[in-house]
């Protein structure tokens, strides 16, 4: 993945991030209040439509849990000579003990939480890579479960003999070249998921139902199956066994991305099939060594 990086000021990189910013029919029930801006001198060298994603991604969570009528703000500051910018809002909260592990890939907090809302953690893992690939940092707080949370992100500002259009790519190895279906009932977990692997260089297909996994299947069997078991319907366990009576010669590698960790789970993913088994949050380093 590569970013077009210019140099803009940290205002107008708010700006343009406020002004593309989506989040749906939920957004537009709270109240966001903008509350500062970085002064005009301060200049960032940005990808806006990384950056953009950034705060999209911050809003949408805060939007996710909170009741209609809360209050999002966004503070945009200098500090230290870096362009500042936080989210802060008066939801759900999040526990002390959650607080370390708020941006490690599949993530979910209270599990009481209505699961439309799905994890957090993928939307933030996306955050906190585009955030380090631009030199920054993002961090996270709360003062407790019901007290809101916020996220604040940091980018470095640049010298004045610097500030000249560039291309950095990042940090990358060999790309995969693996065809990948995700199957996972969590729309924002999936389509997280694929923006990470296809920035490994995989093709990544989607099915939010077991169902829909097995007519993928049937038309174009892939090199790997990335598979949450606890679907509605047809559970994980009952898609591996189906895509395993199809597969003939080309069998696909299967993989569990799953909660369910157990010794038993374990044993009951193996037996239907499954090469792999990987816990949420899932260890990117050895997802990617089942993928190369």
């Amino acid at each position: 993945m590569e970013l077009e990086r210019l140099p803009s000021t940290g205002a107008a990189i708010l700006r343009a991030s406020l002004a593309t910013v989506a989040v749906g029919a939920t957004l537009e029930l709270l109240a966001m209040l903008l509350g500062g801006l970085p002064p005009s001198s301060l200049i960032v060298e940005a990808d806006l439509a990384r950056l953009s994603q950034v705060l999209c991604n911050l809003l949408t969570n805060a939007a996710k849990f909170m009741e209609p009528g809360g209050e999002i703000t966004v503070i945009g500051r200098e500090d230290k000579g870096r362009a500042v910018v936080s989210v802060r809002d008066a939801g759900a909260g999040l526990s002390a003990d959650f607080l370390p592990y708020v941006f490690d890939l599949f993530t979910q907090g209270d599990r009481a939480l209505d699961r439309e809302h799905g994890g957090l953690g993928i939307g933030l893992t996306l955050v906190k890579t585009l955030v380090e690939m631009h030199g920054g940092h993002v961090s996270a707080s709360s003062e407790g479960i019901g007290r809101g949370s916020e996220f604040v992100v940091s980018l470095p500002a640049m010298a004045v003999a610097e500030r000249r259009p560039k291309s950095v790519k990042a940090p990358t190895e060999t790309p995969l070249r693996r065809r990948v279906l995700i199957v996972d009932d969590n729309k924002d977990a999936a389509d997280s998921l694929a923006w990470l692997l296809r920035a490994w260089g995989c093709e990544v297909r989607l099915a939010m139902t077991g169902e829909a996994a097995i007519q993928d299947v049937k038309l174009d069997m892939p090199d790997v199956i990335l598979l949450d078991l606890g679907l509605p319907g047809m559970d994980g366990l009952d898609v591996a066994r189906h895509v395993l009576r199809l597969g003939g010669a080309k069998r696909p590698t299967i993989v569990a991305l799953t909660g369910y960790t157990s010794e038993l789970d374990r044993k009951r993913s193996e037996e239907a099939g499954f090469d792999h088994h990987l816990a949420k949050p899932v260890d990117l380093e050895k997802l990617r060594k089942i993928l190369d």
